[in-house]
């Protein structure tokens, strides 16, 4: 697919309406953007008065074989009455064609933002993070990615080795430090955990609270350590992150057992999560969407402070990891 369908240019509104058409539904409303950056989602009002999301998965992201992973597991959770928002099957399918775009339709759900510092929330997402966990152990995805070096740190590396964005008087302590970052991480990183599938992307962002939590946005899941689940959710001085860490991890062992030792985990994590985001900008720059919306990464400014944040995060990896409250 050519790079202008790569960046949803043919994705208009009469195409969005006949796409909808082409699956039986017809919009009563106007289409209303949501935010997402990724996909193009839209919320509408059917002839049946019953509000409906649609999501249009950006093209060449992942396989058609990816997706149904995505659904299945979205699915397995809705049947376990886990409060996440599952897609619609209409005309016994999850997921729709039209002009070279694939689309999935969702319920509307709405709800309150999910509040971080709020120890009895986090208690609950705790809880169900575990359920969910405790789903994710009873298969396996077979097609979908598995948090790794390579796709969060080499990929990436070569993506931002090339991207234009980066000042040149900065190019080379930017690189430099990246490359620092990397193989200090590739010391701490390691892969004796249990696969599990995840969420892959639980921010407080992707939690709604509706009498209790709402898990959103599947589209980054994929196989990994069940850590990667929990350790955004922690904020604060390292004090505070061990009280939330002790509150979150009782919850979920309610359900499921946790690996203390995959505590160690964090912060290669995040040392990944913080160079995949830079390079995942830049691969998207030719979107019109992504420089209205981080024009922050043409500034000179910004990637001085990229320079201080991964010399910071250099930092932090080689300190103790992040332990639990100990028991008296």
């Amino acid at each position: 697919m050519n790079n202008s369908a790569f960046n949803f240019q043919a994705l208009s509104p009469d195409l969005i309406l006949d796409a909808l058409e082409s699956v039986g539904l017809i919009a009563e409303s106007g289409l209303t953007a949501l935010n997402s950056y990724e996909n193009r989602v839209y919320q509408f009002l059917g002839e049946d008065r019953k509000r409906y999301v649609v999501k249009f998965y950006r093209p060449e992201r992942w396989s058609e074989e990816q997706i149904y992973e995505e659904h299945r597991f979205s699915l397995d959770m809705a049947e376990a009455e886990i409060p996440a928002v599952a897609p619609l099957s209409i005309n016994n399918d999850t997921l729709h064609r039209h002009q070279g775009y694939l689309f999935t339709l969702f319920p509307s759900v709405g709800g309150r933002q999910y509040e971080i510092d709020n120890l009895d929330q986090l208690e609950w997402v705790g809880r169900f993070l575990g359920r969910i966990h405790q789903i994710g152990s009873q298969s396996q995805f077979n097609v979908r990615p598995t948090i790794g070096l390579d796709e969060y740190l080499t990929q990436p590396r070569e993506v931002l080795a090339q991207c234009s964005l980066i000042p040149v008087s900065l190019r080379e302590p930017f690189l430099s430090v990246t490359d620092n970052l990397i193989s200090t991480t590739q010391e701490f990183w390691h892969t004796d955990w249990q696969p599990l599938r995840l969420h892959g992307d639980c921010h407080p962002g992707n939690i709604l609270w509706r009498d209790g939590p709402l898990f959103v946005d599947m589209d980054d899941a994929r196989t990994g350590p069940a850590v990667q689940d929990l350790w955004m959710l922690l904020h604060g001085e390292q004090s505070e992150q061990r009280i939330q860490l002790d509150i979150l991890l009782e919850a979920y062992e309610e359900f499921a057992d946790f690996d203390s030792s995959e505590l160690a985990l964090i912060e290669p994590l995040r040392a990944m999560r913080m160079v995949y985001y830079l390079a995942w900008v830049a691969k998207r720059w030719g979107d019109p969407a992504f420089p209205k919306s981080f024009p922050w990464m043409q500034d000179e400014d910004f990637w001085r402070s990229q320079i201080a944040a991964f010399t910071e995060q250099i930092k932090k990896l080689q300190a103790p990891p992040l332990q639990l409250m100990p028991m008296y």
